[in-house]
């Protein structure tokens, strides 16, 4: 007997294991992660910008450590 003829005899006995919520709550799940992440993100969007302005704007030698 070839594998694929026992592979092909064994398929139909295996069960699907019971999922632990419907489908559709995990893409739920999935879309609120990503949500927040990008509202995370979205919050830090001008701190690059911001700090860059800030060293400019406090005078000569603000870049210089002490």
């Amino acid at each position: 007997m070839s594998l694929l003829a026992v592979i092909a005899a064994e398929e139909g006995h295996h069960e699907l294991a019971p999922m632990i919520m419907d489908p559709i709550w995990f893409a739920v799940i999935a879309a609120a992660f990503f949500v927040t992440v990008g509202l995370v993100t979205y919050s830090f969007r001008d701190v690059a910008h911001r700090n860059k302005r800030q060293s400019t704007n406090a005078g000569p030698g603000a870049g210089t450590h002490d």
